[in-house]
């Protein structure tokens, strides 16, 4: 403390020239409008700026937040359309529906913690597990595709199985034309996969749209997958080798719904049953 009296002794003559010239300045604003409207309106623009930077920063901050708010938001929607979806088609073939089918499919909605990208059978961790109703078998989609299928789950973490995978496989189908066939990734461009076993008779063009099947209890039908980019047809092939250009770019994947069907496993025992029969 004596030290800072002592630096204010040393130097008064300089704080009481910084004090007098503030006082005129005041004195300045405060009996002439002009150099007072001139000021206010500069110290109002330095202001605004400040915030509008304070404000850029705190949403940047916030963005996480936001992302999540949304991605739950997308999952409660999609829940929403699956069930008006089916309540439609069921009105206008019966004119009534069941309601277990219309509930059939739930969303929860989850942040993408770890991404592969660069190996051949690829997966990616979610933040969401056991404790949040996720179960291995549960196909996982974003806003702009499918995405793959939930493999194992611990508490609150569970790992998927990428579409970019040599060894997974989805059933899919041409939505222009109905006809069927398998997604199944070569392990290059992550970028691309294959659509294999449409028959050599099927009319197919460069840009027609690959859904989901809903072959299955896993995905919904007409998921999206992506487009048509390439079509090769060698002579004596009874099959296309078509190439498809992925909707959803996994370089970006950052939040994903996980799909849970109210009626995989009554499917999933009438199968079983049919299959021991055999």
């Amino acid at each position: 403390m004596e030290r800072l009296f002592l630096f204010v002794y040393q130097y008064r003559a300089f704080f009481t020239f910084v004090v007098l010239e503030v006082f005129c300045f005041w004195l300045i604003v405060q009996n002439n409008h002009y150099q007072g409207a001139k000021f206010f309106n500069s110290s109002n623009t330095v202001v605004a700026s400040l915030n509008n930077f304070s404000q850029s920063i705190r949403d940047y901050f916030l963005l996480s937040d936001v992302n999540r708010t949304l991605a739950e938001e997308n999952a409660e929607l999609r829940r929403i359309v699956e069930q008006q979806k089916y309540v439609m088609e069921r009105n206008h073939q019966l004119a009534s529906y069941d309601s277990a089918f219309a509930t059939r499919y739930d969303f929860i909605s989850a942040k993408v913690v770890n991404n592969q990208l660069d190996r051949v059978k690829n997966f990616i961790t979610i933040n969401k597990g056991k404790d949040d109703g996720v179960e291995p078998g549960m196909a996982v989609i974003s806003p702009l595709g499918a995405v793959g299928k939930v493999k194992t789950v611990s508490g609150r973490f569970a790992v998927v199985t990428s579409i970019l995978h040599i060894d997974y496989m989805i059933s899919a189908m041409l939505k222009k034309s109905g006809h069927f066939g398998s997604v199944q990734w070569n392990g290059r461009d992550p970028g691309f996969t294959n659509l294999n076993f449409i028959p050599r008779h099927v009319k197919l063009a460069v840009g027609d749209t690959v859904v989901t099947s809903g072959f299955n209890a896993v995905f919904p039908e007409g998921i999206m997958i992506g487009t048509v980019s390439a079509i090769d047809l060698s002579p004596e092939s009874l099959t296309y080798n078509i190439t498809v250009a992925l909707s959803q770019d996994f370089r970006k994947l950052s939040y994903v719904s996980v799909v849970r069907s109210a009626l995989k496993e009554e499917q999933d025992e009438v199968e079983k049953l049919v299959d021991e029969k055999k």
